[in-house]
């Protein structure tokens, strides 16, 4: 029994000898070529340390990091001047050097890689004007090149603010500001070179944006850049449902001039005319976006029609109230006929003058008639030269918005170096 004992020892021996020496060492490390399939122990404190260093913003010397963006404008969708604001898709290639992530090429032959976007130090950007941001790559993934050369891509759908110029609306032009600011850098650090491409390829909008363009104001306390869209107004649809009726009414309102005055359409006429006006007036104003300065021509011009409707109805119901008054005075008065009568008699008059009630009754209907008349001429004139002084206006107005609340006061504004 005890020799038996005895070998196997000796075989259970040599067999873990065998089992330790097949064994490979763990891995330690990580490279982009073979990526790491083990974690290192938690007492190796070394790791933690090189993540931590990667995280951060590479250093460039004196001179802060230079990160290259390219703004791809894809598409520009509701915009709503009664609420100030417009909606955008955008996509944005930000390109970098990080010296610590390059590698030797010859030793490992790998044009590029991919890398999770927390893995590395990334800009992480704010939009100033946003109510919301929807980024539609929650994980993007950033390109590495041998050399250390990082490019990250970016999409988004935006609503932002923006401070239309609606002064001559419908043909207004507006410029929409995109500030982004990367708020967990200095200017010290980073720095931004932007550059704009329009992509748009729908033109089927109300607006359409004229001109696209990206610039980086200086001496900025956050490193930002700024992307600019110029929307026009196509003005087919506000020419559609606001000129051409307001006009027409107008128009219409003209024509009911040429009524007789004594005829009772013509007062039924106007007053319709003007309570259909004040329903078009009504929901015109909910449609016309309001400002604290430089409010849309268009409203006082509609305001302007709305009083020239009501003076004309108004001078309607005048003179036809003054016309239908002098005829009843007429009929209820004392007929003047027999003391005419009398007069002739006593002086020996040949005939008397039973003409005389309608006579002054005449003379009172063309005195309102002449005065109706002057009136008419007087509207058409006032109708003719108000259009040309509003095309004139129109032509030639400008007006300088108020500046911003945080920009007029004496410490407002935003921070600067």
């Amino acid at each position: 029994m005890q020799p038996l004992k005895m070998a196997l020892q000796l075989l259970l021996h040599v067999a873990f000898l065998r089992l330790s020496a097949t064994a490979g060492p763990s891995v330690q490390g990580r490279d982009f070529r073979t990526p790491a399939v083990a974690w290192p122990s938690y007492s190796d404190l070394s790791w933690p340390q090189e993540v931590q260093e990667t995280i951060q913003i590479p250093n460039n010397g004196s001179a802060p990091l230079l990160v290259d963006v390219r703004v791809f404008v894809s598409n520009v969708f509701n915009v709503d001047i009664l609420r100030y604001t417009v909606s955008s898709m955008l996509l944005l290639r930000l390109s970098w050097l990080d010296t610590r992530l390059a590698w030797n090429a010859s030793v490992r032959p790998r044009r590029a890689v991919t890398l999770p976007w927390d893995s590395l130090w990334t800009p992480g950007l704010t939009i100033q004007e946003a109510l919301w941001v929807d980024w539609q790559d929650q994980s993007p993934r950033a390109r590495v090149d041998p050399d250390g050369h990082v490019d990250l891509y970016l999409t988004l759908t935006t609503e932002t603010n923006c401070d239309f110029e609606l002064l001559h609306f419908p043909r207004d032009q507006s410029d929409c500001n995109l500030s982004f600011y990367a708020l967990g850098n200095t200017a010290l650090e980073l720095e931004f070179r932007a550059h704009a491409v329009n992509e748009i390829v729908s033109v089927k909008r109300e607006y359409v944006v004229r001109d696209l363009k990206t610039q980086v104001p200086p001496q900025q306390l956050v490193p930002c850049f700024q992307v600019t869209l110029r929307l026009q107004n196509t003005a087919l649809k506000a020419i559609i449902a606001l000129l051409v009726p307001g006009e027409a009414l107008l128009l219409a309102d003209m024509c009911g001039g040429l009524l007789p005055l004594q005829a009772t359409e013509r007062i039924a006429y106007k007053v319709t005319l003007l309570l259909g006006y004040l329903v078009f007036h009504s929901s015109l104003v909910q449609a016309l976006p309001s400002s604290s300065s430089c409010n849309p021509l268009l409203i006082y011009y509609f305001t302007v029609l709305l009083l020239l409707l009501f003076a004309s109805t108004m001078e309607t119901v005048l003179l036809a109230a003054l016309l239908a008054r002098g005829d009843l005075r007429a009929k209820s008065g004392p007929s003047p006929t027999p003391r005419a009568e009398q007069h002739g008699h006593s002086h020996g008059d040949s005939e008397p003058n039973p003409a005389g009630a309608p006579r002054v009754k005449g003379s009172r209907r063309s005195q309102a008639e002449a005065a109706d008349h002057v009136f008419f001429l007087v509207y058409v004139v006032g109708v003719v030269c108000s259009q040309f002084f509003f095309i004139g206006l129109w032509m030639w107005a400008t007006c300088k918005s108020d500046p911003a609340p945080g920009k007029a006061m004496p410490h407002g504004g935003q921070p600067r170096l």
